[in-house]
């Protein structure tokens, strides 16, 4: 297997088959559906059920947009089980909820995690939006530093901050320093401004450089990076004014329900993607070889869509016959492979971002493997066609030929004859009156006309329809083998008469052939056998001779191959040069085969 091949093998396979075994039972996505469920309620049980200070409208809107991470999470997890976006998405949900759980307890260490994490979902963000188009996971050096700027802010400076700042319901301000508490406080606004700034400049520039395709599929991470950015924007706010703007942290938690709006969004495209195909399914009937490829690049929503097809010598080459070469791995276009019973007939190269929506790729690719069948089928109709058509045309001037030669055979043979005949019968009455002697010469003269008359009538006959065809084909071959110019033996297997088509067929590929023989093979011996093969009957002349004879040079043959393939049988020549030939005509052996194999 070849590089591009193995790159269609894998590529695909790993697109199509990863979606398909789920990771997880039912009971472990009730489980965490649950869960999403009972971590919401117990956010929202102050609010419900109010007991101390009252909870602030703006914490209540973040516990909701947790939940609402929680459950998109769970269906993109569910949906795509290899793909780590969902996972991130679904923590991001549980991180908004740590915070509002653990202070509902009483426990000073529950108390500390309340005040420590609030920031927690802004780890499992950055980390989902720079990571949504390669499938929840890292692959630049840019993805790691920004994860682990927001990682040094949660482990480090946020306990460092909470054991410096003394402020009521602090349990741990083991060091308490006002100053230090400040710089440590403006280190962790830097360091999240800096993580938000860098995370959109890097979704800014993967989306400057993406496809269109590849743009539709960053929308949720653009979304992301809009959010971090009025979160960063807030804390710059923050930090000049010394005050929250309310408004702006609202307008800041608010665009965070964009990501998930965002997905679900994908999530109806990609539904009515699928669902368009069927306007792609029913054009495939009519469709043509031009057209298939923006047909196919219409319903998968990449325009940049190749369509490639296995070139004889080995590689893959477009429509027009160019080469093409197939991307490799983590180039930014993937590959499917279009198979029909088994066989590669073609492969689709597209943007990769559709490896997400593997239910779309193998529909299209479905689509595009029913139009090449298409396409061949009418292709092999249409050389059906015309072969019947030029079948028609030699069988046409076959008969004009016939024609002319039994009108030529006539007039210069047996209607000279017959007019001479007639002549001397004239000059027979007068020499009869006038000298009866003479007459017996002119009567054995016309006798002899006469009789070469009917001879050349037989024969004549005979190339119409064989007489000797009336007693069975095995005593026709043995008269075409007395009457042959060179040493014929006629062997036949016992068995049935043949149907008198197929009997009349192999009669005239016999008569043919040793014709050819007699005038080009310059031939010693001639091998004439009849054999029964199951259901077929199998005439075989073989000779001695020079060889070299070509079946597509001559009428004789073309006409023999036109009766035998009339018959649903078939003519081979074999002819090597020196080598002698081999004329085999196989032909079904009965009426039943003749007319089913007609019917299909």
């Amino acid at each position: 297997m070849g590089a591009a091949d193995a790159a269609v093998a894998g590529t695909h396979t790993s697109t199509s088959r990863r979606f398909s075994d789920a990771e997880h039972g039912a009971a472990f996505w009730v489980a965490l559906a649950l869960a999403v469920v009972a971590a919401e309620f117990g956010t929202l049980v102050p609010v419900l059920f109010p007991h101390g200070a009252p909870v602030e409208a703006i914490d209540v809107a973040f516990r909701l947009i947790g939940g609402s991470f929680a459950a998109c999470g769970l269906v993109a997890w569910h949906r795509r089980p290899d793909s780590r976006s969902g996972l991130w998405m679904t923590a991001t949900g549980f991180a908004f909820f740590v915070s509002p759980l653990a202070g509902l307890l009483d426990w000073p260490a529950a108390q500390v995690v309340a005040l420590w994490l609030p920031d927690l979902w802004v780890l499992f963000f950055v980390l989902l939006v720079l990571t949504y188009l390669t499938g929840g996971r890292m692959r630049t050096r840019a993805d790691r530093i920004l994860v682990a700027t927001v990682a040094v802010e949660l482990v480090v400076l946020a306990p460092l901050w909470l054991l410096l700042a003394d402020f009521d319901g602090n349990p741990i301000a083991a060091w308490p320093h006002e100053l230090a508490a400040e710089i440590v406080d403006i280190a962790q606004r830097a360091t999240l401004l800096g993580a938000a700034v860098g995370t959109a400049a890097v979704v800014a520039a993967r989306w400057w450089s993406a496809s269109a395709p590849g743009r539709r599929a960053l929308i949720p991470a653009v979304a992301g990076a809009a959010c971090l950015l009025l979160f960063g924007w807030l804390l710059t706010a923050q930090f000049l004014t010394g005050e929250k703007s309310p408004v702006l942290l609202w307008v800041a938690a608010c665009s965070l329900l964009a990501v998930p709006v965002a997905f679900l969004v994908g999530l109806l495209r990609s539904r009515l993607a699928r669902g368009g195909l069927a306007d792609l399914f029913r054009g495939l009937r009519t469709m043509r070889a031009e057209d298939l490829r923006d047909a196919l690049a219409k319903a998968i929503g990449d325009p940049d869509l190749t369509v490639a097809y296995p070139a004889p010598g080995g590689g893959y080459t477009s429509l027009a016959g160019d080469p093409l070469n197939l991307p490799g791995a983590g180039e930014p276009r993937s590959v499917a492979g279009v198979n029909r019973e088994g066989r590669q007939v073609a492969v689709l190269v597209y943007d990769r971002s559709l490896d997400d929506d593997p239910e779309l790729v193998d529909a299209v690719t479905a689509a595009a493997a029913i139009a090449l069948e298409n396409q061949q089928l009418q292709t092999e109709a249409r050389q059906r066609l015309a072969e019947v058509e030029s079948s028609r045309e030699r069988i046409i001037a076959a008969g004009d030929a016939e024609r002319r030669r039994i009108e030529r055979n006539l007039h210069d043979g047996a209607q000279q004859r017959l007019v001479t005949l007639a002549m001397q019968l004239s000059l027979i009455q007068r020499e009869i009156r006038r000298n009866p002697g003479d007459a017996e010469q002119l009567v054995t003269s016309a006798s002899d006309e006469l009789a070469q008359s009917l001879a050349e009538l037989r024969e004549l006959a005979r190339g119409i329809h064989p007489a000797a065809l009336e007693h069975g084909l095995e005593v026709a071959l043995e008269a075409l083998a007395a009457r042959s110019a060179v040493p014929t033996a006629v062997a036949c297997d016992p068995g049935p008469r043949l149907p008198q088509s197929v009997e009349f067929a192999a009669y005239f590929v016999a008569s043919e052939a040793l014709a050819n023989i007699a005038k080009y093979a310059h031939a010693s011996t001639v091998t004439v056998r009849l054999r029964r093969a199951g259901p077929n009957a199998i005439i075989e002349i073989t000779d001695d001779g020079v060889g070299g004879a070509d079946p597509a040079a001559g009428t004789g043959l073309r006409g023999l191959t036109d009766r035998v393939e009339a018959l649903h049988g078939r003519l081979r020549v074999v002819s090597p040069a020196g080598g002698g030939t081999v004329v085999t005509a196989e032909l079904p052996a009965r009426d039943e085969q003749i007319r089913s194999t007609g019917t299909r």
